[in-house]
């Protein structure tokens, strides 16, 4: 009998910016991935570990901490699929009534694409440019774009970034701890022309853990060594749970959702036991998810850009095949203990 396949890692593709939003609760966060990944452009390479070393410095050493180079992973097919997706987006009209008395937020060139095909990163921007959506560079490596846009590329190259994960022997999985950026990502798969309208699933943030952001890093690693199973079980069930409730009429969702969430409850009060008799604290880390998946037929233009795996074949093939986006929500908060 041949040997049995190790579990294909998963790795907490964390988004939106280069620097994690909340800093140490990533402590957290790793007890459930084989580790996290960051886009990092390269005017701000090693930032992450000048602003939180010791977080950063310590997953790096035990190579749990992946730093990805916009300038190299937005080629030149990213780029193609942003400007589509985003194109049909801005014509539409969707972002026309958007509010242009706010500050504008900063995204890197090359994040827009500007590395992998610089006709369409120049085309994109100056159809943003001519709504008032973004401005010209003041720096030569960023653009300030308004919020809502900016959080709109960021959710999709979240997803259209996901094949990469196959360069790390993984599957990048999107991670944010910003409930608006998860927002956008349901708004995106609401849109009329989206396949998936109608089967979005919101898995609220439930509390799973404690809150690690005091504990030295080394307490941690070694914490997740005894129990990183029971964790990365967890997380798997909601993306479970959502591919299958997302799949149901919605009429069906309702009593799905009331007997399948006992079991991630249950799962839950598990490792918040485990957490509690380690460091005789509550817990206060709350995941969950947002997402929808479908099936991909052809000429499903969207839920080809979307999915980690069949970006390419599915403007080929007439074959349904199983995709999706979905982005993980974690948070740590004081609302959470109980």
């Amino acid at each position: 009998m041949p040997p049995k396949q190790a579990d294909q890692k998963e790795i907490a593709f964390y988004y939106p910016g280069p620097v994690w939003h909340t800093s140490d609760w990533i402590k957290t966060l790793i007890l459930f991935f084989d580790g996290v990944a960051m886009v990092v452009p390269d005017y701000m390479k090693g930032k992450l570990e000048h602003e939180d070393p010791s977080t950063a410095i310590p997953l790096q050493q035990k190579g749990l901490l992946y730093i990805l180079e916009p300038e190299k992973i937005v080629d030149k097919k990213a780029t193609e699929q942003l400007g589509k997706a985003l194109g049909e987006i801005i014509n539409s009209g969707a972002l026309d009534k958007l509010p242009k008395d706010i500050r504008y937020h900063e995204i890197s060139y090359s994040r827009v694409g500007g590395y992998g095909d610089q006709k369409i990163a120049r085309d994109l921007l100056g159809k943003l440019e001519a709504r008032g959506l973004a401005k010209n560079s003041e720096d030569g490596v960023s653009i300030p774009m308004h919020p809502t846009v900016r959080y709109l590329i960021l959710v999709l190259l979240a997803q259209i970034l996901r094949p990469y994960g196959s360069e790390l022997g993984a599957e990048l999985s999107p991670a944010t701890d910003r409930p608006e950026i998860v927002q956008s990502l349901q708004e995106l798969l609401s849109l009329p022309d989206v396949p998936s309208s109608g089967h979005v699933v919101a898995l609220d943030l439930e509390t799973v853990a404690v809150d690690l952001r005091l504990v030295p890093m080394d307490e941690v690693l070694d914490f997740r060594n005894q129990h990183f199973r029971e964790h990365r079980a967890y997380v798997r069930s909601i993306r479970k749970f959502a591919r299958e409730l997302s799949k149901l009429p919605q009429k069906e969702k309702e009593d799905e959702l009331e007997s399948r969430q006992k079991e991630l409850q249950d799962m839950a009060n598990n490792l918040k036991r485990i957490g509690r008799k380690a460091w005789k604290r509550p817990a206060s880390f709350g995941l969950g998810m947002a997402g929808a998946f479908w099936k991909l037929a052809a000429h499903d233009y969207m839920g080809a850009l979307l999915s980690a795996s069949a970006a390419v074949i599915g403007s080929r093939t007439k074959e349904k095949l199983d995709t999706g986006a979905y982005s993980y929500l974690f948070s740590a908060s004081s609302r959470f203990r109980y």
